[in-house]
């Protein structure tokens, strides 16, 4: 009785609380926001302005009284009270006219420490939330993906997030072997701004990085071929505004390599070290990639050559997780207490 009178007062609120953006996800309703996780504040009295989209927009164009921040740093908290206040919007804007606080699924980074996973929680409980449930970025993106846990055969997902990335091989509901690394997206627009200068002597800013890998970037050479676009910024010498013309080839490979370097090594490393029976799983179900990152062109081919096994993108892969926490309250009242604790992390 009071369940259901909990569901009419308030709404189950899940969240993707990602580095890059932040999705959420209300129950009976789906995604019902995807924003930047970027605050604008003033200064001087710490006020916050904006958040969100058009807080992004301000990114390299604020005047001098206004900061734009990112409060997530390779998927955790990095900076409390700004995350808070972003939360507290977020929340605020999905559950309207709501009597009772909402209860709350925060998919996080699985290899975050526990002093990481007491901020997001009492972030999410001052932001308004009267209970908070961790749910592990992997675990969120493998039921987003619809993928079958709750099978004895092993599934693997590989998550690439803005911070992070993450593989873990899951069966029974029940993670088996899980890794992080903290590189992701932001890696890949900090190694284009890093190679623009180097190269050009050209300054560019966080949004033109991010514009230059959605609209060129690749992990594989490009069978249709090699894209190309211009570029404006700041000559570093001169001073002066400057255009440079630059391709998808030079990109992957001046630019991405590195970080595509580390996504397939924590890939294979997690292949060698799962159980036997689980290696002989993946031969038939191969690899469900996940994420902001699952879209770099060609990037499931060069993990599929580098594993020799089958590579899938999961349908919708930047909503995934957000999925994951929504179709995790769904589940939640036919899930006993000890089956909520296989599933959560603690």
């Amino acid at each position: 009785m009071f369940g259901n009178l909990f569901g009419f007062l308030s709404n189950d609120i899940g969240i993707d609380l990602g580095t890059a953006n932040t999705l959420v996800f209300v129950k009976d309703r789906g995604i019902v926001l995807r924003e930047p996780s970027v605050v604008a504040r003033y200064k001087t009295s710490k006020k916050v302005c904006a958040v969100g989209n058009d807080a992004k927009r301000m990114l390299g164009r604020t005047p001098g009284t206004i900061e734009a921040l990112r409060p997530m740093k390779d998927g955790v908290i990095a900076d409390f009270e700004i995350s808070e206040a972003m939360l507290r919007y977020f929340i605020e804007k999905v559950d309207k006219r709501k009597l009772v606080p909402p209860r709350v699924v925060v998919a996080v980074p699985s290899g975050i420490t526990a002093v990481e996973k007491r901020a997001v929680k009492d972030s999410a409980i001052r932001a308004g939330a009267r209970e908070v449930l961790l749910l592990g970025e992997p675990m969120a993106a493998a039921i987003g993906a619809d993928l079958p846990i709750d099978e004895e055969y092993a599934n693997m997902i590989v998550d690439i997030g803005g911070g992070t990335t993450e593989v873990a091989i899951i069966s029974i509901s029940g993670i088996s072997y899980q890794r992080s690394i903290r590189v992701g997206g932001d890696e890949m627009d900090e190694a284009i701004l890093a190679y623009m200068k180097r190269a050009y002597g050209l300054l560019i800013g966080e949004r033109t990085a991010e514009e230059i890998k959605l609209t060129i970037g690749s992990a594989s050479p490009i069978e249709s071929g090699e894209l190309s676009m211009d570029v404006r910024g700041r000559d570093s010498t001169a001073g002066l505004p400057k255009t440079i013309h630059i391709t998808s080839q030079e990109i992957r490979e001046e630019a991405f390599s590195d970080v595509i370097s580390q996504i397939v090594e924590l890939v294979k490393n997690a292949l060698d070290r799962c159980q036997p029976e689980h290696s002989a799983d993946l031969i038939d179900r191969g690899i469900v990639m996940a994420g902001g990152g699952a879209l770099i062109r060609g990037l499931d081919q060069v993990i599929s050559d580098a594993t020799g096994l089958t590579v899938l993108q999961a349908d919708d892969p930047l909503c995934c997780v957000a999925h994951g926490t929504g179709k995790f309250l769904n589940l939640l009242g036919s899930l006993s207490r000890e089956q909520v604790d296989r599933l959560v992390t603690q």
